[in-house]
Formats: C-alpha cells, structure tokens, sequence
C-alpha cells in the first residue's frame, strides 16, 4: 500500500472525491490486487475443505442487518472520507513516520478496545439474566 501511493490519504480523498479532481489510481490499485488475488483464491484457497492452521472456518452466524452494523458502516466510511485512510494503510504507514497517522492507530484501538469491554459488558449482563 505504501508503495502505491495509497498509505497516501490524499490519494484515497480523490479517489472519493468523483464531483472534483478524481484521481482514479485507486481502482488501478484495487484492479492490479484482484488479479494476484482472484486467481490464488480460485487455485488454492476455495477448493480447502479445511482451513490450513484451524479446525474449522469461522463464519458469522448473524444473518440480518442491525443498527450496530449499520452504525459501524456509517462511522468508517465517514472516518475513511474524512481521513482518507481505513485500518489497513494505517497499519501499513506506522513506520513512515507521520505523528497523525499513530494518532489515528492509536485512536482506533482505542475504539476497538472500549467496544470489546461495551460488548463483554452486554453478555454479562445476559447471562445473569
């Protein structure tokens, strides 16, 4: 990510940005990593029957949309379109340097933190229900 530009989060807001200076790089990106990827998955992952280092797949038994998904989306794609940086280019710039990028990081497992605790809270309190 860091070699293409898109660590890069002013790439990432003209991407977004289709009404202004659209910078179409990113879908070149996202093109170049389906070509590696699609074949890879078709060859060597889909045909598994068994995951290489589990027991078994971890699939999500939710089935149905609720507000805490919908909630979720809404805050990452409004973080991403104002910072134009998501989770994985934030992981990947860590060594460049940037003061603002370990903000977020740091800002960012801190949500993932209090929302652990928050979920753990609500299942304890279930189950002494």
């Amino acid at each position: 990510m860091a070699v293409s530009g898109m660590a890069n989060p002013a790439n990432v807001i003209g991407f977004l940005d289709i009404t202004g200076e659209w910078n179409p790089s990113l879908m070149f990106v996202m093109g170049g990593a389906l070509a590696v990827f699609m074949p890879m998955y078709f060859l060597v992952i889909k045909p598994q029957n068994q995951p290489l280092i589990s027991n078994e797949f971890c699939v999500s038994s939710k089935k149905h949309i609720d507000t805490k998904l919908i909630g979720g989306s809404a805050i990452f794609g409004l973080g991403w379109g104002l910072a134009g940086i998501c989770p994985g280019p934030v992981v990947a710039s860590l060594a460049l340097g940037n003061h603002a990028i370990w903000v977020f990081f740091l800002s960012m497992c801190a949500g993932f933190i209090i929302m652990t605790a928050k979920e753990r809270h609500e299942q304890q309190k279930l189950s002494v229900a």
